[in-house]
């Protein structure tokens, strides 16, 4: 099967397109032919190796898994002899974890892992995204954030994957939604729901004297200590992308101060939660309050040209690699 492959940690350009051999199943595996595969900044994160202490879960020194990716939708090929929850040939998508190896032809995950059928109203490459913004915002505004409605919740980032499905969610959750992009895509985070928009190249949202309950920085450009000031007494800080800086902020508001800085890694929930939070996404998204934002999709041979994109940070809403169109 054909795979994008990389041997070290580095930009973009050390992944290339290969064929290698398709993964063996063990008793419990499904085999899914992948039909389409996200591409996002956290799988930027772990081509590069950064933040360096991720590397004590994907390699020290080269990654454990050649093949990225994590995100995936498509058909089960074949399925394991113990394999009772699915059959060869259903509609599946899911999340494939430290496991990796969506960012090719088929993938293996565990039938008690990520995987779900394919809702009916979803394309495939729309079901490859279900797994990056939709959940990883849904488990930051709902479980850690706890947004309430009547809250003033701010989303910098918002016309990325995570932030046009904040955008959305915040406003299901019952909150006042401001979103922080380029002028450009204002138009588009109206459309989502957003009731107000700032142009953070000309406004700085942190000096505005406007505060909010909830901060939601679904991109790491600002700090918990540079969003203080816009921060109600006891409002609350999130971020996705993790790095010392936060971490240290995450200790001292644990114990010290109202205000807190908060972070979760989304993908490590055990998976009964993440099924759940799943269920709840494909439930909006079939009732038409979740809307996936798709930026651009590319064939498997220019995976390298997908992640340069990704790495620019100017995509708006999602990237896909399409193996099957």
């Amino acid at each position: 099967m054909k795979a994008l492959v990389r041997n070290q940690y580095g930009s973009p350009e050390v992944l290339h397109v290969q064929e290698i051999d398709k993964p063996d199943l063990g008793d419990k595996d499904v085999l899914v032919k992948v039909y389409a595969s996200s591409v996002t900044a956290a799988d930027g994160f772990l081509v590069k190796g950064t933040p360096y202490f991720g590397r004590l879960m994907t390699g020290l020194f080269k990654p454990k898994q050649a093949v990225p990716g994590t995100g995936f939708a498509g058909r089960v090929e074949a399925i394991g002899a113990a394999v009772e929850q699915f059959q060869v040939g259903d509609e599946v998508f899911g999340e494939s974890g430290l496991n990796f190896g969506a960012h090719a032809e088929y993938v293996r995950v565990e039938e008690e892992g990520v995987i779900m059928k394919k809702p009916s109203g979803l394309s495939f490459e729309e079901a490859a995204i279900l797994c990056d913004g939709p959940l990883t915002s849904f488990n930051f505004l709902r479980e850690i954030g706890k947004v309430k409605p009547g809250q003033k919740v701010l989303i910098n980032g918002a016309s990325g994957s995570l932030g046009t499905a904040a955008v959305q969610l915040a406003k299901h959750f019952g909150a006042e939604v401001t979103g922080v992009s380029s002028a450009k895509n204002h138009d588009l985070l109206r459309s989502l729901g957003a009731d107000q928009v700032i142009n953070y190249k000309t406004e700085d949202f942190t000096q505005s004297g406007i505060t909010y309950d909830l901060i939601y920085d679904a991109v790491g450009k600002r700090s918990f200590a540079e969003c203080k000031p816009a921060l109600k007494k006891e409002g609350v800080y999130m971020s996705p992308v993790l790095n010392v800086r936060l971490l240290l902020q995450m200790l001292l508001t644990n114990f010290f101060g109202t205000k807190k800085a908060k972070f979760s890694a989304t993908g490590l929930q055990p998976v009964p939660i993440l099924r759940e939070m799943l269920k709840d996404i494909m439930l909006l998204s079939a009732e038409g309050k979740l809307r996936i934002i798709m930026d651009k999709m590319y064939p498997l041979d220019q995976g390298v040209a997908a992640h340069v994109y990704v790495d620019t940070g100017r995509k708006v809403g999602n990237v896909v690699l399409q193996m099957v169109a």
